[in-house]
């Protein structure tokens, strides 16, 4: 390697690394302050305690709008998962007429800015309901999170060798038996990734919970937000530690199931 060409790696690494420190650093800075001894939010953090997570483990408020965040997420990563795969397979297969016009109407969850999207479910959920309930709030961000699944999924797709399923076929394989032992496998990493993205997607999704949450319909999202405006402490940072470490916790064990697959 010549001495430009080292110098131009070197740059380009500088680069990167600056671009990434400052994409980090208000993220960083929310882990020191959720173990601040101070009542407001201060940093640095005149002294270091672990009573705000200590207050989010023993405040019902906020253990409740945990579980419900987890059901939710959970719920919707299942719902757009299965949803998400079957509509990939029927847009592949091209059994669906217009299905480039159907993939794009299934890609609308993520142009279209989120209150748009919050403004349109909540008119509709509200005619039948299903505000301020966790089966709303589920089938809200099961549509936020199918994009995601049908991205990846189609993505596996795209590069599969249909000729084995095929060739599963042809020695009496019905349909079922040759989608459920060659095709799944196949895209397997497609569809746990589509879960995940759904996961991570209603995970943290803010703006439709708001329009939707009810009193037993509080996610944690909701709960920070509820939380900056009626009631300043560091309680929110250390949420937030803990919704960062499921989130990096998540992409970390998807990271080792695609080194295992390879």
């Amino acid at each position: 390697m010549t001495a430009t060409a080292r110098a131009a790696s070197f740059m380009l690494t500088l680069l990167v690394s600056v671009v990434g420190l400052f994409l980090l650093l208000p993220t960083l800075i929310v882990i020191p302050m959720s173990f601040s001894a101070a009542e407001a939010f201060v940093f640095p953090p005149p002294g270091f305690s672990l009573r705000w997570f200590e207050n989010f483990a023993t405040s019902a408020e906020w253990r409740g709008a945990a579980w419900n965040s987890l059901i939710v997420a959970c719920g919707a990563s299942l719902l757009a998962t299965i949803l998400g795969t079957l509509a990939a397979l029927g847009l592949a297969r091209r059994r669906v007429r217009g299905a480039a016009l159907w993939q794009m109407l299934f890609l609308l969850p993520i142009i279209v800015p989120s209150i748009v999207s919050a403004v349109a479910i909540y008119r509709l959920f509200a005619r039948f309901g299903l505000t301020g309930t966790l089966g709303g709030m589920i089938l809200a961000h099961a549509a936020l999170g199918l994009p995601f699944v049908i991205i990846n999924v189609s993505a596996m797709l795209q590069k599969m060798d249909w000729r084995t399923e095929q060739a599963a076929r042809s020695l009496g394989a019905g349909p079922v038996r040759a989608a459920l032992t060659i095709t799944l496998p196949a895209i397997m990493p497609g569809i746990v990734a589509g879960a995940i993205f759904a996961f991570l997607a209603s995970w943290d999704e803010i703006v439709v919970a708001i329009f939707l949450s009810g009193v037993g319909a509080i996610t944690l999202p909701v709960q920070m937000w509820s939380g900056i405006r009626f009631e300043i402490n560091p309680t929110v940072a250390a949420v937030a530690v803990l919704l960062l470490l499921v989130s990096t916790s998540t992409l970390a064990g998807f990271a080792m199931f695609r080194r295992k697959e390879a």
